[in-house]
């Protein structure tokens, strides 16, 4: 037969007792611990708000300084020598009474003539110069007289000859140059031309006539 246990041998009948007992024991070890640590970061929490308090109590108020005054600078007065006195004293002698029946003679000034410049010469003027018959009969009178240069010809030179001279107060040509020439002869044979050509009607200014600066063109061309 298998022997039985007593009762009071029997431990198995208070498992569930200290089961419970060792439970509770640990919920309260952890209840401790929970309540110690929210006490701690508390008490530090609230002593760095203290500390940061005092610390701005502790700070003194900064003084501004008030900005300077502006510079005024005064003006100088500068002495100015006096002016030297006049010596010599001017002496004023009336020795005409003037009544209500003195008369005034008035004098009257004649114009100064300007004295004409006969040998000035103009650029453009009111009437300019012209060749007696106009400018075609020139230019024909030109090609009647030029002769063609024969270096020119054999070098089959053509262009322009700019010629320049003055007509003088009585139609005259004088001062003939080629200001812009093309070369080979043509240059000289414009200047003899223009030289021997006959007399202008002169330019006027103010209607009297003047000398006068004039350019012309002279063409060569071969036919």
């Amino acid at each position: 037969m298998e022997a039985k246990k007593t009762d009071k041998a029997d431990l198995t009948k208070k498992t569930s007792f200290f089961f419970s007992i060792g439970l509770l024991v640990t919920l309260g070890i952890a209840f401790m611990a929970f309540e110690w640590k929210s006490y701690d970061e508390l008490v530090e929490i609230q002593g760095k708000s203290t500390n940061v308090f005092e610390e701005m109590i502790e700070v003194p108020p900064t003084e501004q300084p008030p900005p300077p005054a502006p510079i005024i600078q005064q003006p100088q007065i500068v002495e100015v020598p006096d002016e030297e006195e006049i010596k010599e004293d001017i002496q004023l002698k009336f020795d005409v009474e003037v009544t209500e029946d003195t008369k005034v003679e008035q004098v009257i000034v004649a114009p100064v003539e300007e004295k004409e410049d006969v040998d000035q010469i103009f650029s453009v003027v009111e009437e300019t110069a012209e060749p007696k018959g106009g400018m075609p009969a020139f230019y024909k009178y030109v090609s009647e007289k030029m002769k063609y240069p024969a270096q020119a010809r054999r070098m089959g030179v053509e262009g322009r000859v700019f010629v320049e001279f003055v007509v003088n107060r009585d139609g005259s040509i004088v001062d003939v140059k080629s200001i812009k020439g093309i070369g080979a002869g043509c240059d000289e044979e414009a200047v003899r031309v223009v030289q021997s050509a006959p007399a202008w009607k002169p330019g006027k200014q103010r209607g009297k006539p003047v000398r006068q600066k004039m350019v012309i063109p002279i063409i060569f061309k071969l036919g």
